[in-house]
């Protein structure tokens, strides 16, 4: 056996060398009318997000009666609170005061505090002199600024409040000001060049728990509210807040979860998701609330819960958030405020201009603040002097990572995490039982659909070359798309076996860079090759979007999050497809087995769980776990698009191994969440639940990891393992 194995690999060695001439692939240059195929990952799911938006209208459209609305209501509220909660226990702020600024008529007292123990937050009251009795407050969250709350049109608009006789109250929201946590101490700036990529890097990993990042953003201003109420200068009564941009967002939040404020004026940023995915897409992870669209909600829905609560949209009608979008959100919301006998405390003001502040809709703000917190006065938008960033600082040394050495979102989430996994150990425990429920919990959780309808393919030629032949189909996709594939067959077939490649740069990558298949080829093997959505020529689309971090739009994959799908789930189908197109047109194969490079190889163990007819799977560069990413602080985001959210706690890779027994399984050299090949100990650690499930059912054999191969003796190693 040895030597007939020696002999085969001198014979591919030979042959490779003489195939130099590129192999042509490509499919859509021919195909015009699919065109539009390199976006076909992003309008799949926003295909889904609209139709889940029109079962929501149609649930709108039966509201008749005050009943009805305020059903509704209490329905969005319990809503909310389940997809943003469970917030953490309110424990001590231990808020202190590190500085005072004095000013003409007014003070600024720079404060930290906790919103979880260790979970440090800075921020700055703003209070008027001469105060004799408690006076309104207003919260303002300041949007996606380097500087925090520091820049200075946020200063601008919280001075004009302060002159106005308002107590003002200001945060550092994560990843801004001195709350940056990736900052980079020798380099004195974060790592990520905007707040949005500090946001979503580690909002990724809160999503793959299962929640969104909005849970601690939210907290940090009801726990600042917190600390406002404790201050002998705010009447608790006449509570309001605002914000403008990601500010807008949280005012939006925060007005339909605490119940504690009384006026909100969200500017720049309600819209609904139909326009929103239609213009620049889905914005970073805190404005994306787990699976929020396919539970039925939408923009409008954070303006309703608060009816008859006085509430000002202030917008821009070239806003990159679409005016289109607020308008139908103002008009919706409207029907529930006049049937509710408060029409006249929902406005909606509009400026002619660009995502920005404006005098009028600053001065309209002004003027709805007074006469709702019942502090009259001129709404004229003063001219004021701005306090240079220095003077504001609240830590030592500008930075809460260096200066407390405190919590982070990862760090919060890492003991999340734990927590999950600890649950999903339990449910391991009795093994068999685990593993029956696997592929129902992994389809439910990454939206996969076991494909029932399969329509025509398109036959696309076929081309001889002097060693094999290579054919082109176009297979009907899940969603309104055709998959490329291309089939080569050697002249001598000595193996009755078809090997599937996935491999993430796409199939011309595999067939004109790599040399995986015409290795397998001159081995005597078939070979097929194929292109799924977001990968290779169906992709990657061109929806970037503010979280475009090395590459990687984490945009798509919070569009997919929000219908309660996934890119893995899609592709799993699609490969479902394609391999009951094999199975269904060619019977010189006896059986199919598949390879997939680098992170592709999440979808093809989900798809290899889903379809049994699948026979063995093979993973080469691999990532190791959904729970590998989410505990590593810097992990490669490339590995985002092919992870599940909410998966953790309830399965994970291994689990998916373990539901494939007794089919073999070879991994070859796997990598960390980093990008770093994983140790021995490491591999032992994550897979030591499908190593031991093989085990005790006498398959050890058929599930092997072989580590630190050389690159160019990986295909040799695969090799050996298909003719086992």
């Amino acid at each position: 056996m040895k030597h007939g194995i020696f002999f085969t690999w001198i014979i591919i060695l030979t042959v490779l060398k003489s195939l130099q001439a590129q192999d042509d692939i490509t499919l859509f240059n021919y195909w015009q009318y699919y065109s539009d195929i390199k976006n076909s990952l992003y309008k799949y799911h926003c295909e889904d997000v609209f139709r889940q938006l029109e079962s929501r209208k149609a649930e709108i459209g039966k509201l008749k009666t005050k009943q009805d609305w305020m059903e509704r209501q209490a329905f969005v509220k319990e809503k909310l609170m389940k997809i943003v909660g469970p917030f953490h226990e309110k424990t001590p702020l231990n808020a202190r005061v590190t500085g005072i600024l004095s000013k003409d008529d007014y003070r600024i007292e720079k404060v930290i505090y906790e919103s979880i123990p260790g979970y440090y937050v800075t921020g700055a009251l703003y209070i008027p002199d001469g105060i004799r009795e408690k006076v309104p407050g207003i919260f303002y969250a300041c949007g996606h600024s380097v500087e925090g709350f520091r820049a200075s049109i946020y200063q601008h608009i919280i001075i004009n409040l302060v002159k106005k006789g308002f107590v003002v109250f200001t945060i550092d929201p994560m990843g801004q000001g001195e709350r940056y946590e990736y900052w980079d101490n020798q380099e004195g700036k974060s790592r990520y060049p905007v707040p949005d990529h500090e946001h979503s890097y580690a909002g990724a990993q809160c999503l793959i728990s299962g929640y969104s990042t909005a849970r601690y953003f939210i907290w940090d201003v009801m726990r600042g509210i917190d600390y406002m109420l404790s201050r002998k200068e705010v009447d608790p009564s006449r509570l309001g807040i605002t914000g403008r941009s990601g500010g807008g967002n949280l005012t939006a939040y925060l007005g339909a979860l605490d119940d504690r404020i009384y006026a909100s004026a969200p500017e720049c940023y309600i819209t609904n998701y139909e326009y929103l995915c239609k213009s620049i897409g889905p914005q970073c992870a805190e404005q994306n609330l787990f699976k929020m669209i396919s539970e039925g909600l939408d923009h409008a829905d954070f303006i309703e819960v608060r009816a008859p609560k006085p509430t000002m949209i202030i917008s821009t009608t070239r806003d990159f958030f679409s005016i289109q979008g607020t308008r139908e959100s103002y008009t919706e919301a409207k029907k529930m405020y006049e049937i509710m006998d408060s029409g006249d405390k929902l406005i909606m003001v509009e400026d002619d201009t660009v995502h920005r502040s404006t005098k009028k809709n600053r001065e309209a703000m002004y003027a709805f603040f007074q006469k709702y917190l019942d502090n009259p006065g001129s709404s004229e938008d003063l001219v004021v002097e701005v306090p240079d960033i220095e003077e504001l600082l609240v830590t030592k040394t500008g930075q809460v990572s260096t200066s407390l050495n405190g919590q982070s979102v990862f760090s919060l989430n890492k003991t999340i995490v734990y927590k999950e996994i600890a649950d999903i150990n339990n449910s391991r425990i009795d093994y068999i039982k685990h593993i029956q429920n696997i592929p129902t919990v992994a389809a439910k959780l990454s939206g996969f659909n076991l494909p029932e309808d399969f329509c025509k393919p398109v036959f696309s030629g076929r081309f001889r070359n002097p060693e094999y032949t290579l054919e082109k189909y176009l297979i009907p996709g899940s969603g309104n798309y055709m998959l490329p594939i291309a089939i080569l067959k050697p002249k001598r077939i000595s193996e009755n076996e078809l090997l599937m490649i996935l491999d993430p740069d796409g199939m011309n990558h595999a067939i004109n860079q790599d040399s995986l298949a015409h290795f397998l080829l001159t081995a005597g093997y078939s070979v097929l090759l194929l292109d799924l959505p977001g990968i290779g020529s169906m992709g990657p689309g061109y929806l970037k979007g503010d979280s475009y971090i090395d590459g990687i739009s984490y945009n798509q994959w919070f569009t997919a999050v929000l219908a309660g799908k996934s890119h893995v789930g899609l592709r799993a189908e699609d490969i479902v497809r394609i391999s009951h197109f094999i199975i269904s047109n060619f019977d010189d194969y006896l059986s199919m087995s598949a390879i997939a490079t680098g992170p592709l190889g999440s979808d093809l163990l989900h798809a290899a769980v889903f379809d049994t007819d699948i026979k063995n799977i093979y993973l080469i560069n691999s990532f190791l776990s959904f729970e590998n990413i989410a505990t590593t602080r810097f992990y490669k985001p490339e590995y985002i698009p092919f992870t599940v959210a909410g998966a953790i706690g309830k399965y994970d890779l291994p689990d998916l191994m373990a539901a494939m027994k007794p089919r073999k399984i070879l991994i070859l050299n796997p990598n960390r969440a980093d990008g770093i090949p994983a140790s021995d100990s490491e591999i032992q650690d994550v897979l030591a639940f499908p190593l031991q499930v093989y085990s005790k059912e006498g398959f050890e054999g058929n599930f092997m990891v072989v580590n630190n191969i050389e690159y160019d003796k990986i295909h040799k190693e695969l090799l050996l393992w298909l003719k086992k």
